[in-house]
């Protein structure tokens, strides 16, 4: 029922389009790496292989894999803790109304803000609290922009409201962005914040 009301919703929209579905996380592992989709919605509790294994998988695959939102019931759900750190890029209540839905779909595909900042942040720095603090070797890899541009982003910025804070041009943030991401050895925006909490570089409050 929630994958018919998911699909419908979807297919609604002109640049959207459903290339397939999957009942378990082993058929969605399948599902996706024979269809190549953009984007995957994905549920975290599901027979077989769960949603946070199926993440996993999908994501140590080929080479530029989709961008993977999680389908959760309740959003402090420590299972969507977990997903975000293997790489999801951010999670979606089953309650959402269609046009958040509709919203969450395209800001994952375009990647250059966080899904519901507010609670990405809230979740991280809950566990960041009971993480061990150690002082990871990339810390002293990001020049001092580099840095000010992960604090910025730990906060939810997007691009253009990190390139407004820093009086810079749009390409020169998102330069900032792909370098940062990759001296922090990361997939995207929401594992740069996770880790940026995990760590202790950017602390809770």
């Amino acid at each position: 029922m929630v994958r018919t009301a998911l699909r419908v919703i979807l297919d609604a929209e002109p640049d959207l389009e459903v290339v397939g579905e999957a009942a378990t996380g082993a058929e969605a592992v399948s599902v996706v790496r024979a269809l190549r989709p953009d984007v995957v919605l994905m549920d975290v509790r599901m027979p077989e292989v769960d949603g946070i294994r199926a993440t996993e998988q999908i994501l140590a695959g080929p080479a530029d894999p989709p961008r993977i939102v999680v389908v959760t019931t309740f959003e402090n759900d420590a299972y969507v803790y977990d997903a975000l750190r293997v790489g999801a890029a951010g999670f979606l209540l089953k309650r959402a109304a269609p046009e958040e839905l509709v919203g969450a779909v395209r800001l994952v595909a375009r990647s250059d803000s966080l899904l519901y900042p507010a609670a990405v942040r809230a979740l991280a720095a809950e566990h960041a609290r009971r993480a061990p603090r150690t002082a990871p070797p990339w810390v002293a890899r990001l020049t001092e922009r580099e840095a000010e541009v992960l604090r910025l982003m730990a906060t939810g910025m997007t691009n253009a409201e990190i390139a407004d804070r820093l009086s810079v041009g749009a390409a020169t943030v998102k330069t900032h962005v792909a370098a940062v991401l990759a001296k922090v050895g990361v997939r995207d925006r929401t594992q740069a914040v996770i880790v940026a909490y995990e760590s202790g570089f950017v602390t809770p409050g």
